[in-house]
């Protein structure tokens, strides 16, 4: 298959996925009774920024017209380990390694082990050649490079394995959050979706703020309640429930309102239900502070034009661009020098 026919592919999903389709919702009650953590809405939401941010035709073009894509190609066979802690999450690194024209031989991460399938025979029923660019394997072998990505222990396991081959092997990272103390209501309720979609368990959910000295939690705390019906799912409530109490025996501080727990704490990494804040005096010490921990941070949101570096809107942090590359390695780049 030539660019333009991989692109009519990937925009012919995006126009399918945008519309009704049962037998994709039937997999998500699948999804959801295997894994409790991805329910029905969190799957809806994965696949509506798939479609909308991913697979529009004019999305496609404009990016991959940044890169010099040979029309014909000798396809390497490209491993890629997918994550599960959100729904179709490894979806991005598959779109590149079919765009550059490779094959994907993927391992399906246990949590998520449904969607993906479909959404591969989807594309070979719009173009039959598409077929012999994706493959499913339990153990991966026989590949010329590898995309994997994992927790800071199983990366471990991914360097030993996977490094004498060309790859990309990502680790945890977070998305934080820069407040300049000056935020609307309306944009501290659009913080609350980084915050709490997929249930904080994404790489690029807000797990941490930063907040001058002074603020005033208050309206955050308010604008963080409008979300509390993530109580009302179990494993999120137990553990809300397990957190706060631990906190109380430990007799440490903090805050609460009903739905999460606010801690000052310099790890970017919070439990979760809970968001860690750290107090910064002026704009260029947090600067140096992102900058200085830029390997494990994932995406900043922040009002635009407060900081100097790239910000996501509030709100958008679980919508990336194709051009939004994980930990900012450019994906394409790498698998156009294989």
């Amino acid at each position: 298959m030539n660019l333009k026919s991989r692109i009519e592919v990937l925009a012919r999903l995006g126009d399918h996925l945008r519309k009704k389709d049962e037998y994709l919702e039937a997999l998500m009650h699948r999804a959801s009774f295997k894994n409790a953590w991805f329910t029905i809405e969190n799957q809806k939401e994965a696949v509506a920024a798939i479609a909308d941010n991913l697979l529009r035709r004019e999305k496609l073009e404009t990016w991959l017209q940044r890169y010099e894509i040979p029309e014909e190609t000798a396809p390497k066979t490209v491993g890629i380990v997918m994550a599960g802690n959100i729904p179709l999450v490894g979806f991005h690194d598959l779109l590149c390694v079919f765009a550059a024209g490779h094959r994907a031989l993927v391992k399906l991460s246990e949590k998520d082990p449904y969607l993906l399938p479909y959404l591969l025979q989807l594309m070979a029923g719009f173009d039959k050649r598409a077929e012999a660019y994706f493959s499913i394997a339990e153990q991966l072998g026989g590949f010329d490079a590898v995309i994997a990505t994992g927790s800071n222990n199983s990366a471990r396991y991914f360097e030993a394995y996977f490094g004498k081959y060309p790859h990309i092997i990502r680790r945890n990272r977070n998305g934080v959050a820069v407040l300049s103390g000056e935020e609307s209501p309306e944009e501290l309720h659009e913080l609350g979706k980084d915050v709490f979609q997929y249930f904080g368990l994404g790489c690029r959910n807000v797990s941490k703020a930063y907040v001058p000295v002074n603020y005033d939690f208050e309206p955050l705390l308010e604008a963080l309640h409008e979300y509390r019906q993530a109580v009302l799912h179990t494993r999120y409530k137990n553990n809300f429930d397990y957190n706060y109490a631990l906190h109380v025996l430990n007799k440490e501080k903090f805050k609460a309102n009903g739905c999460i727990i606010l801690r000052e704490d310099p790890s970017l990494q919070s439990r979760i239900a809970s968001l860690h804040y750290e107090f910064y005096d002026n704009p260029e010490e947090i600067e140096r502070e992102l900058e200085n921990r830029s390997e494990e941070i994932q995406c900043v949101v922040a009002r635009k034009g407060f900081l100097r570096r790239p910000v996501f809107p509030f709100g958008k942090a679980q919508q990336p661009e194709l051009w939004d590359y994980p930990d900012g390695v450019d994906t394409m780049n790498f698998l156009l020098k294989l």
